[in-house]
């Protein structure tokens, strides 16, 4: 079983940035893709970006195109954690935030992974 925390949410002015960090326990992290996703009010889940190993000790990262270039997303194996930057934060990147671990695969759809966290709040203020 692995459970996963975030953290990191709050209230942001509009043009700043944020990091969000998810912690795991159990399981066998450095083998998983991480993802994460965000839920806008009154809206469906949606994909943000993920991270998976190639091989080794190598990973590659994909974005959902309404954060390329102003979200990274990267991952400490010896603490188990995956992070989520995003800078030029706007009012319509409220939502709420949840990170995801996929035990194999895990692509773009919510349903390819197993695992979440509760989700941490990040309100974007004009």
């Amino acid at each position: 079983q692995v459970q996963l925390a975030e953290s990191g949410g709050g209230l942001v002015q509009a043009g700043g940035s944020l990091r969000l960090s998810c912690a795991a326990s159990g399981g066998t992290f450095s083998r998983y893709t991480m993802g994460w996703f965000r839920q806008p009010p009154g809206k469906e889940r949606e994909f943000v970006a993920r991270q998976w190993r190639v091989g080794g000790n190598v990973y590659t990262s994909a974005y959902a195109d309404f954060v390329k270039g102003r979200a990274s997303i990267s991952r400490d194996n010896a603490k188990s954690t995956v992070y989520l930057e995003m800078s030029s934060l706007e009012p319509e990147d409220t939502a709420v935030y949840f990170c995801a671990a996929a035990t194999t695969g895990g692509g773009s759809l919510a349903s390819e992974y197993d695992y979440w966290g509760q989700g941490t709040q990040v309100t974007v203020s004009s």
